[in-house]
């Protein structure tokens, strides 16, 4: 009888190879992240190497005699990769896999590997899919050892750039494709924006940066059950939960993707339907992990990505979460925010005070009305409710008497 043979996934081992431009940058705390990316897609690292020099190398990312030392911790530590800390140009990607004859990945490649096992849902596999295609698409050479061109004359005439233009023409239809189905998407997310504008409820975006615990401060605030991970992009798609604030106000918070350093331009482009969430939000919550000795850094990264979508004068409100966490306490200040607030999202400290500021802010918005409504227009009522702030209602031999918050459209009608 044959025997059964178990086949084990084989775990990559890589190096990581960064390159420093000029002293006190951030390359070191970028490979570090590095790090956790290839850790969350699956690898081991098994080696660092950061290479200081003016410039990137336009050949092969590192200098000639990096790629030997490369070469030679390879083969010392049995690595089956490297990974770059940047997105290479199909030239350094060739060059590096012909000079180390090994796999060769660079950051951009680790984040969409990482988004394509994350998505769940139908729009988040086709964004991933786009930006994947796109990535791979940039890097389409018809010179690789399976494409290669042979030389002319009879006989020697090679399949490669054949095959180099049909795998284009394939990937182009398919972009194409998927580009159709993301509009209809996207057509489809603006009509329930439109209907949310109708319905006059206010929205507030969660951003920050990747693993914060933007999917934890949703779910402790309106029992949402997103996925909580202590793991970078643990949740990839947006999800949309009614928290009800003090004096039976109501907001909508969406939750959107986590932010990183050097988030690759493909994935901004393929992702802007869901990050455009934040720029049709009337107020941005801004969580900062600020146990992370980066959590600076990280909050410039988090303003410079929505300047990219021209999401700007939105009303910030900063959240400093993690505070149990937070080792040594030091005064935390984001000068861009228009409101901060210290909180624990795991243990719920702080939370309180969030929802009395987002009352707070929502009333501002709004006019204070002492009115008596008659009986046959009590219907107006339901849309105090729901647009508004009922502070309180009494019913007379005249008809109804009010005193409320009403959004200024409302105080029109009445």
């Amino acid at each position: 009888m044959a025997e059964i043979i178990e086949l084990e996934d084989q775990i990559e081992k890589v190096i990581l190879v960064g390159v420093s431009e000029q002293d006190g940058d951030d390359a070191e705390d970028s490979v570090a992240e590095l790090a956790e990316l290839v850790r969350t897609a699956g690898a081991v690292v098994v080696g660092t190497l950061i290479q200081k020099r003016e410039l990137m190398h336009p050949g092969t990312y590192v200098g000639t005699g990096k790629v030997a030392e490369i070469a030679a911790m390879i083969a010392e530590r049995g690595a089956t990769g490297i990974v770059c800390d940047d997105e290479l140009s199909p030239a350094q990607l060739k060059n590096l896999e012909q000079m180390l004859d090994t796999k060769v990945m660079d950051r951009t490649l680790i984040i969409l590997d990482i988004f394509a096992a994350r998505a769940t849902t139908s729009e988040g596999k086709i964004q991933v899919e786009l930006a994947q295609l796109k990535y791979r698409l940039s890097r389409l050479t018809g010179l690789g050892r399976s494409m290669s061109r042979l030389g002319g004359g009879i006989g020697t005439r090679g399949p490669g750039e054949k095959k180099l233009e049909m795998d284009r023409r394939l990937i182009k239809d398919r972009i194409a494709q998927l580009n159709r189905e993301l509009k209809e998407v996207r057509q489809h997310r603006e009509i329930t924006r439109a209907k949310r504008t109708r319905n006059g409820m206010p929205v507030a975006a969660i951003v920050g940066y990747t693993n914060a615990g933007k999917s934890t401060l949703l779910n402790r605030l309106t029992d949402a059950g997103v996925l909580e991970e202590d793991k970078l992009f643990a949740t990839l798609d947006p999800t949309t939960r009614v928290l009800e604030l003090p004096g039976r106000q109501e907001i909508l918070l969406t939750d959107t993707v986590g932010f990183i350093r050097k988030l690759p331009h493909h994935l901004i482009e393929a992702f802007k339907s869901t990050l455009e969430e934040a720029k049709y939000a009337d107020y941005i919550l801004h969580v900062v992990d600020a146990s992370n000795p980066q959590h600076e850094k990280q909050m410039h990264i988090v303003y410079d990505t929505l300047y990219q979508l021209d999401i700007r004068e939105k009303m910030v409100i900063t959240l400093f979460n993690k505070q149990d966490a937070v080792t040594e306490r030091e005064p935390l200040h984001d000068l861009r925010a228009d409101h901060t607030l210290a909180v624990s999202a795991r243990e719920g400290t702080g939370l309180d005070e969030l929802k009395e500021l987002l009352a707070e802010l929502l009333r501002e918005n709004k006019v204070l009305i002492e009115r008596t409504i008659a009986y046959a227009d009590a219907g107006i009522l339901q849309q105090i409710r729901k647009q508004g702030e009922l502070l309180e209602e009494d019913y007379r031999p005249e008809g109804i008497y009010v005193k409320a918050y009403v959004p200024l459209e409302l105080y029109g009608k009445l």
